[in-house]
């Protein structure tokens, strides 16, 4: 699932409740989805974290208390988040975060069944935390938007045009 499908419905609002830890999308069908930034960080859309084909998946751990330090549209059809872990390469298209949100519970719960498994931890090492990762430069990126507590990003970053 990382393609964008024309007919599906596309975000009218996003916020980034930094208190909370949640990405809030509202979407033009109605629905409300509140994902966790550890769920979007493990099931980031990226190569780091797929891999480059089937079975090269790569389980994501330490990232209970990663952040979202910035968050860029991208064209109409997707965002950037970029993780307090210095992880900024995952494009989230508006059906992939739907499908995050329809699939969230059975995703979590398949993350934290494999964690178990590979006797691995959400928490970060001691010593080195999720959020102490590389981080964008001071002021972060001119284009982008600074994710700053409940801020919703401008409506206009994250409709897509109608044809």
């Amino acid at each position: 699932m990382a393609g964008t499908e024309r007919n599906a419905p596309a975000p009218t609002r996003i916020v980034v409740h930094k208190q909370s830890k949640l990405l809030e999308i509202e979407f033009s069908d109605g629905r409300v989805f509140r994902l966790p930034f550890e769920f979007l960080r493990v099931h980031s859309p990226s190569a780091e974290v797929r891999g480059h084909g089937p079975g090269q998946e790569v389980l994501q751990t330490g990232k209970r208390d990663v952040d979202i330090d910035q968050i860029d549209p991208v064209g109409h059809y997707a965002v950037q988040p970029h993780f307090s872990d210095g992880h900024a390469t995952g494009i989230y298209a508006w059906d992939y975060l739907l499908w995050l949100g329809e699939h969230q519970d059975a995703l979590w719960q398949d993350y934290l069944k494999r964690l178990e498994e590979a006797a691995a931890s959400r928490d970060a090492p001691p010593g080195l935390s999720a959020a102490a990762g590389a981080k964008a430069p001071p002021g972060g990126h001119a284009s982008g938007a600074q994710a700053a507590p409940d801020a919703p990003i401008a409506a206009q970053s994250v409709s897509r045009p109608r044809h």
